[in-house]
């Protein structure tokens, strides 16, 4: 298995190639030259496996040309219960990912027992250790734009590794109140958060322009934990099979996911997983009022927008999806010359247009929804209403939409994006009640925070990494 661009000329990579590398010279972003398939035996399997094992099994497939036992050894130390044990509801940690059946065909898959108790851990805790792995010494200077909890996941995974620094930019403003204290409480001479004067989609404009300086970026050995690194989105994919597993046991048959979605690095793990194998009916893309992504499931037009709405879901505010370009290289069949001219497009005119198209979009599996804010609001007095389970409110969007596709006799698994506890001003303000704190995640609110504030100007960071990568 090789990588190329979805530009295609961003030379060929091995895996750990692929995970130092990020984004592309050419600005594209990397894909394997082909999906590996897991087999129907291979899936039955994963009902009898820890966690740890079934990661270890689907990675393996996109690292062949990586030491087995160095894979093995990152994702074993990766996957463990005291690093997800922040459990609530009796769930048990050794489980990683436990699934919760809430009604029939209703499953709640939980994603965020992880040190920052969100569903990135998943994916980031494995990079840290890949990262220090294939460095083999060298140093490494992580850039990374956040909306929140990409940036405490990548600096919990990154905090200590021998040679990696981290450069994280988030908003100044918009993220909860927590999420803004798990990220700059970090006090760490290698961890370096800066607090941008304007919103995520900002932030990684800035961290693209960055990564397209090549001098630049070689100079200072700039790395990525966004899920523009292919590395990322080979550790999300194996969650799927692994919630498959519990929610449709030994009997299998098909499945459908509702996943809450903004950058779309988490649907496309799924979309990923389906390629695979993996015997998923419908993925349902779920969003809230920042609709880009659902406008173009729908009419078949990528427009992204001016400005951002301001919600409660702070994940979604994005108008701009990256990881969405590698969905369209595959719609397009992998037509790479056609993948570039349609961002040269988009920068040029604010839009393309793939209408035409709407049938193989269709066929691919993904459907879409659009929730409110006062639908997610609802949805969060319901599930706590009928299930006592309390969800944050990016949760709240994808099972309001998976409740609206649920089919009697196919399993709908909502995919978990946070514990509530990290939107706590929502949860108040819906349920009039506070949510569960894990034991030792109550004193980060309170913590004392280390940040720097700089305009949206790659100039200004870029001269930020040159005094202190």
């Amino acid at each position: 298995m090789k990588y190329i661009s979805t530009r295609g000329k961003g030379g060929i990579l091995g895996f750990p190639e692929v995970v130092l590398a990020g984004l592309a010279k050419d600005g594209g972003l990397y894909v394997p030259d082909h999906f590996p398939r897991v087999t129907k035996d291979e899936i039955d399997q994963f009902c009898k496996y820890e966690y740890h094992q079934v990661a270890f099994a689907i990675m393996k497939k996109f690292a062949p040309d990586m030491n087995a036992s160095k894979l093995w050894t990152a994702v074993r130390n990766s996957y463990k219960p005291e690093i997800f044990g922040n459990v609530n509801n009796g769930d048990n940690a050794f489980e990683i990912v436990p699934i919760h059946k809430l009604d029939n065909n209703l499953f709640l898959a939980r994603l965020s027992n992880g040190p920052t108790l969100a569903f990135k851990d998943l994916g980031l805790q494995p990079l840290g250790h890949l990262f220090e792995t294939v460095l083999s010494g060298k140093n490494l200077n992580v850039l990374g734009a956040t909306s929140g909890d990409t940036g405490s996941a990548a600096i919990r995974a990154m905090l200590g590794r021998k040679g990696i620094s981290v450069f994280m930019l988030s908003p100044r403003e918009g993220m909860s109140a927590f999420q803004s204290a798990q990220m700059w409480g970090v006090n760490d001479e290698a961890i370096h958060n800066i607090a941008i004067r304007g919103s995520f989609d900002d932030c990684q404009n800035i961290v693209k322009l960055i990564n397209a300086d090549a001098e630049f970026k070689q100079k200072y050995s700039l790395g990525a934990v966004n899920s523009i690194n292919w590395a990322r989105i080979a550790a999300q994919v194996p969650y799927y099979f692994r919630a498959y597993s519990r929610a449709c046991g030994e009997a299998g048959g098909q499945v459908d996911f509702a996943i809450p979605t903004g950058n779309f690095g988490n649907i496309y793990a799924a979309y990923v997983a389906k390629m695979m194998g993996l015997p998923i009916r419908n993925l349902i893309l779920a969003t809230n009022e920042n609709d880009v992504l659902h406008e173009f499931f729908v009419t078949g037009i990528y427009q992204p927008r001016s400005k951002t709405i301001t919600t409660s879901s702070p994940s979604m505010d994005i108008t701009s999806a990256s990881n969405f370009e590698r969905y369209i290289y595959h719609l397009l069949g992998g037509d790479a010359v056609r993948v570039a001219g349609l961002w040269r497009e988009l920068k040029d005119t604010g839009r393309f247009d793939l209408s035409h198209l709407l049938n193989e979009i269709n066929a691919t599996g993904i459907t879409s929804h659009s929730i409110s804010e006062a639908d997610s609001y609802a949805v969060i007095r319901e599930t706590y209403n009928q299930y006592d389970v309390i969800i944050d409110p990016h949760t709240a969007i994808a099972m309001s939409a998976g409740r609206r596709m649920i089919n009697d006799g196919v399993p709908m698994i909502v995919m978990e994006t946070a514990q509530p506890c990290k939107f706590d001003e929502t949860i108040s303000k819906v349920l009039g009640t506070t949510a569960q704190v894990p034991s030792g995640m109550k004193g980060v609110i309170n913590a004392e925070q280390f940040f720097t504030v700089l305009d949206p100007d790659a100039e200004q960071v870029m001269d930020f990494i040159r005094q202190r990568a």
